[in-house]
């Protein structure tokens, strides 16, 4: 335990500061598990609904200084690109390119 006043006042504060980040990430980890399992649904309103809320979260959590700004950016990227694979229509597999038959001539 800290003698002087103001080492004491700073545990304090750094406690407090401890218990709402610690509150935020909750938050911010919940909205992106509710992502997952809505893209593992295919429920594809529910899931528009929530990505703009968890994008709104994680702006959140980064104008509180709770996650760091790449940190942020790199979730919503994630984010938006697997909701974007899991409302896109299933692509048809592409044919095989055809055999050449004659090889190609060589060039002196």
């Amino acid at each position: 335990m800290p003698n002087v006043e103001s080492a004491r006042k700073r545990m304090r504060t750094n406690e407090k500061r401890r218990q709402r980040n610690r509150a935020n990430k909750a938050v911010l980890k919940t909205s992106l598990k509710r992502i997952g399992a809505l893209v593992e649904a295919k429920d594809a309103e529910a899931l528009q609904k929530a990505v703009a809320e968890t994008l709104s979260v994680i702006g959140k959590t980064r104008r509180k200084g709770v996650i760091n700004r790449r940190r942020a950016a790199r979730l919503q990227s994630r984010i938006q690109r697997r909701v974007n694979q899991a409302l896109a229509p299933a692509a048809p597999a592409a044919p095989a390119a055809p055999a050449a038959s004659v090889p190609p001539e060589k060039t002196v």
